[in-house]
């Protein structure tokens, strides 16, 4: 079992020497710890390709170099500054609960760009012809339902549509602006099950990919990406809130 990134033990780095050595904000790193950003996964769980970005090990967990990830942070803020000033549109990714908030604090940053905070549907980069279509057919059919035009159906057939809307609702929940497919994807763990094919059907289709990724993850796989903490909600919120703080 997995050490608990709740209890945020900032003890566990120096973290004043560490601020000295490597002129940084102690209070920036403090913060840092204590929202456990520096928690990986276990060292079995481990990618060895994203060993450079690794300070240590404490009880058979993973710790990520703050430092790193401090660094990192600039240099995504930089490219997604760029990229907003060049008017390149994006698309924000992460199905799981710790993730929710900040998804939406970012996609919102960006323009209100589209996103998925549920499970991600399978082509809807790739096979985007049809699935836009569903995209459509949903929308449709809640303007419908707003503007009372189902009010003359029968109980039954009004109970039905009412039920197919909520279902495509969470299925197409932060899509209904997406009219095209984005230049970029921002992604919140890329080895998480959906997220791979994600970024896959992103690389088919030649979007830049950025993300936040752990050790269990390949930095070749993305083109941008900030080594952090990336399966606690703490942690995601941080370094998003971070993140946001630099592209304003």
């Amino acid at each position: 079992m997995e050490k608990d990134t709740n209890k945020n033990d900032s003890s566990i780095l120096d973290i004043k020497s560490i601020a000295e050595n490597e002129n940084v904000d102690e209070a920036t790193l403090l913060e840092m710890a204590k929202a456990g950003v520096f928690y990986g996964h276990k060292n079995s769980r481990k990618n060895p390709k994203f060993d450079e970005y690794i300070f240590g090990s404490k009880n058979g967990v993973a710790i990520i170099d703050l430092v790193k990830t401090l660094k990192a942070i600039d240099i995504v803020a930089g490219f997604i500054k760029k990229n907003v000033f060049e008017k390149k549109t994006f698309m924000v990714v992460g199905a799981q609960p710790a993730a929710k908030e900040s998804v939406l604090k970012l996609s919102s940053a960006l323009g209100n760009c589209p996103y998925v905070i549920n499970r991600w549907i399978g082509g809807l980069i790739t096979n985007f012809a049809v699935v836009g279509k569903r995209i459509d057919y949903f929308k449709k059919r809640k303007l419908d339902l707003e503007q009372g035009k189902f009010d003359g159906y029968t109980k039954k057939e009004k109970l039905l549509i009412s039920r197919e809307i909520e279902k495509m609702k969470i299925m197409f929940e932060g899509l209904e602006n997406f009219s095209k497919i984005p230049d970029i994807m921002f992604v919140v763990d890329p080895s998480l099950k959906g997220h791979s094919t994600a970024v896959h059907e992103a690389m088919i289709q030649k979007m830049q990919v950025v993300g936040i990724i752990d050790n269990d993850d390949s930095p070749e796989e993305i083109n941008y990406f900030i080594p952090a903490n990336d399966h606690a909600k703490a942690s995601i919120d941080w370094v998003v809130d971070a993140l946001i703080n630099k592209i304003k």
